[in-house]
């Protein structure tokens, strides 16, 4: 599959996957369909600016431990840059901050291994 359908559809599975969240008592709220899109846009362009960063600042840590707290250092990733998406975009809420960051980009993380599975990318 060409690479910009790929990134289409991880694209368009985000923003359902945020609208799909923004209906659940998780306290993450978007206001329109745009804010969606754009949210969905922002979290991709810093999972692949932020996330490498972070993998590296992490090595030392992961060393230490012997690469037991890797998966865990992984999500932490994941509600940095869930937050941050949040707090760049106007109409994209965290009601209950750092605690609807959890529990969004978990839920976002379920959803979209879901869709990737059943779309086969």
């Amino acid at each position: 599959m060409n690479e910009v359908w790929i990134i289409l559809i991880v694209w368009l599975v985000t923003s359902i996957g945020l609208l799909i969240i923004c209906k659940l008592p998780l306290g993450v709220e978007i206001d329109t369909l745009n804010k969606a899109l754009v949210s969905a846009a922002i979290i991709g362009i810093l999972t692949t600016i932020v996330r490498p960063i972070l993998h590296f600042l992490f090595t030392v840590t992961s060393l230490l431990t012997l690469n037991w707290l890797a998966d865990l250092f992984t999500f932490m990733i994941s509600v940095v840059c869930f937050s941050i998406a949040a707090w760049l975009i106007d109409g994209f809420r965290l009601r209950y901050g750092i605690w609807s960051a959890v529990m969004g980009a978990l839920t976002l993380t379920i959803i979209q291994n879901l869709a990737y599975q059943l779309l086969g990318v």
